[in-house]
């Protein structure tokens, strides 16, 4: 039965061990996902902090595929040293998403305030060139979103592209894509998305983090089985040291 029980825990061991090798490659990408997002929307953000949970992330997919190399050299060989050296790191990067974890929630719930505190600030610096970073920022936000202005199109009215230009419209990156005669015009709002971007940047941003969060928890809850399992090959292991091999069948000396 107890036999059993630890070729069950080394087998597990192993395929978890392939598991997060996949899971460094998940976790990388969803924090480059998160870089590439916050390029595109860094305008309206006041605190670069926002993107620690991020390099966090990485790191923590980097130090997995070492982890998961580790591991499965230790199971294999019935290193006792290799699996306590693989818990104890397994413990410190389970100890690191859960910090990502309470870091995504923290900036989450700045989210709204960094956006609100500086979306008037990046429309006012709208002039509608591409050579112009807020201007970039805004049409791609515009038409990523399909929104118009913080509130609605009308918020254009008070901007300084609006009277300097003085054409009483709103940029082209406010015109539905169905509509191909759309100049932007303010006459014809029915041409125009009717939802303001400060609401939809914040929801965007929001499910990005929440998007961090739970791989994070997912991943946690994954290393928590690996060091179960771990423990279990150590406990056997330094009870008994003549036990099947994983690989070979025979008795360790």
């Amino acid at each position: 039965m107890g036999q059993c029980g630890i070729t069950s825990s080394k087998t597990v061991l192993v395929f978890l061990n392939l598991i997060f090798w996949a899971a460094a490659g998940i976790l990388c990408y969803v924090g480059a996902y998160v870089f590439i997002t916050y390029d595109d929307y860094d305008h309206f953000f006041e605190d670069v902090y926002t993107l620690i949970p991020a390099v966090i992330i990485i790191a923590v997919g980097a130090l997995l595929f070492i982890i998961g190399l580790i591991g499965c050299c230790a199971t294999i060989r019935e290193s006792r040293c290799g699996l306590a050296s693989f818990v104890i790191i397994l413990l410190l990067v389970f100890m690191t998403e859960v910090a990502v974890v309470v870091l995504g929630y923290i900036y989450r719930a700045k989210v709204e305030d960094e956006v609100n505190n500086s979306i008037k600030e990046v429309y006012d610096e709208y002039n509608g060139t591409n050579s112009n970073a807020p201007s970039r920022a805004i049409d791609y936000v515009q038409r990523q979103l399909q929104c118009c202005g913080i509130h609605n199109y009308s918020d254009w009215k008070y901007t300084h592209w609006f009277e300097d230009s003085k054409n009483n419209s709103a940029p082209i990156s406010c015109c539905k894509p169905d509509i191909d005669t759309c100049t932007g015009s303010l006459t014809r709002p029915e041409d125009l998305y009717q939802e303001g971007c400060e609401a939809l940047v914040v929801k965007k941003l929001k499910e990005i983090m929440m998007y961090v969060i739970w791989t994070a928890l997912t991943f946690a809850a994954i290393q928590m089985l690996g060091m179960l399992c771990a423990c279990v090959v150590l406990c056997r292991r330094s009870r008994d040291p003549a036990y099947e091999l994983l690989i070979t069948g025979g008795t360790y000396a």
